[in-house]
């Protein structure tokens, strides 16, 4: 398939011509969709998500949970502090949060903590995980003034030994994805090319071209989660995506993890719904100043590029990896579970203006909407609890009355 760039493409050309020297240096001309999503996103200069550009908020592409409002916030940091006290309340408890965004979610949980549970901010680390040195310096600045807050990448925090939670809001999604496509019932993969040789042509048009599997790891994909792709409901022509990133995500986290949580927001689906046959595109969706198409061929650099996520493989990798499974529901059940909604009833009784209290209605309705982000997964796992804190059910897993 070729996708021919256009008049109102916004690619970067640097980052294009980048994609074309690696293509070009590649033995076969090509790299997978995976490599090509990686420069997109996270290239160190030219990548989505360390361009100078503003790709989160209002002025960007998208908007998360945590930027409608400190509400969100809030009830999951009631849901830190039940953590910390199912754990026995140690003394050194870590918050580890994995890609922050501009830092809105921390600094409401931080206000949050020392405001309304300061015996747990005293006994606080807040550590971030950010690959993306513009949104870190923002944090920095949105930050500076929690002293429990610190940065690190994977390799500088020990193995087992965080005692805590570890989280996410749409991280996963964001990891770059293999593409695969079925031919006369044969699992192959797709690989991005260029159409003719690069100095023979004005303009960079990436094509897609179909080939054998780059690692054996996505047959074994298909292996861990159950699912047989060489069932006649398929059929020739089924793509979809398959995110090893988030096998190898889910085993560092497992890794660090000595006793605690891992609490993991995002869309997504489970396995049967994910690769159902029904699904014949797969989810890979690209996002461009609030509109979502399907071409990640155009606005190279400057749009985001996702896949919804695998919310069963990321549980059959956990159990590999040491993981439990505490329980899996929906956004707008657990904020509900956690007192979102005696925030909305509380709405009319507080002193607010008609438009504060307009667009935090608002606010708080986005974030438990079915068809939004209220129909986003939440999947809770577990390490190292003692038999005690196993029989705990946390509330936000609790069905709201």
């Amino acid at each position: 398939m070729t996708f021919q760039q256009s008049n109102i493409n916004d690619s970067n050309p640097e980052l294009c011509a980048l994609i074309c020297e690696r293509i070009a240096a590649s033995p076969q001309q090509r790299i997978t969709f995976a490599e090509y999503m990686d420069l997109a996103l996270y290239h160190p200069q030219h990548g989505y998500y360390n361009s100078d550009r503003a790709p989160i908020g209002k002025q960007g592409d998208f908007i998360t949970s945590s930027h409608w409002g400190a509400d969100f916030a809030e009830v999951l940091a009631e849901q830190f502090v039940e953590m910390w006290e199912i754990l026995g309340k140690p003394q050194n408890f870590a918050i580890v949060e994995m890609g922050a965004g501009r830092g809105t979610f921390a600094e409401n949980v931080l206000q949050y903590l020392q405001q309304q549970h300061p015996d747990l901010f005293k006994t606080l680390t807040y550590i971030i995980i950010e690959i993306s040195p513009i949104l870190q310096a923002e944090q920095r600045q949105i930050l500076g003034d929690f002293k429990c807050v610190k940065w690190c990448n994977w390799d500088e925090i020990v193995d087992n030994s965080i005692v805590g939670c570890c989280f996410s809001n749409e991280l996963v999604d964001a990891f770059p994805v293999h593409q695969f496509i079925l031919e006369q019932e044969e699992l192959r993969e797709i690989y991005i090319t260029t159409e003719t040789p690069i100095n023979q042509q004005p303009e960079i048009n990436f094509v897609e071209v179909v080939g054998e599997v780059s690692t054996p790891k996505i047959p074994e994909y298909f292996e861990l989660l159950g699912v047989d792709l060489s069932a006649s409901a398929y059929g020739d022509g089924y793509r979809s995506e398959v995110n090893l990133a988030a096998l190898d995500w889910m085993s560092t986290v497992a890794r660090k993890l000595q006793r605690g949580y891992l609490l993991t927001i995002d869309y997504g689906h489970p396995a049967h719904r994910y690769y159902n046959p029904r699904r014949r595109e797969g989810t890979l969706q690209c996002y461009y100043r609030h509109r979502y198409h399907n071409n990640p061929y155009i606005n190279v650099g400057r749009q985001d590029l996702t896949a919804h996520v695998n919310f069963t493989a990321l549980e059959n990798q956990g159990r590999l990896c040491g993981l439990d499974v505490v329980g899996f529901t929906q956004q707008a059940l657990f904020l509900m579970a956690l007192g979102l909604g005696d925030r909305i009833a509380a709405l009319s009784t507080n002193v607010l203006d008609v438009a504060t209290l307009l667009r935090r209605r608002e606010a708080l309705h986005r974030a438990i909407d079915p068809m939004g982000l209220g129909g986003f997964g939440v999947l809770v796992q577990s390490k190292g609890l003692r038999d005690g804190e196993k029989g705990s059910i946390l509330k936000g897993l609790m069905v709201p009355d």
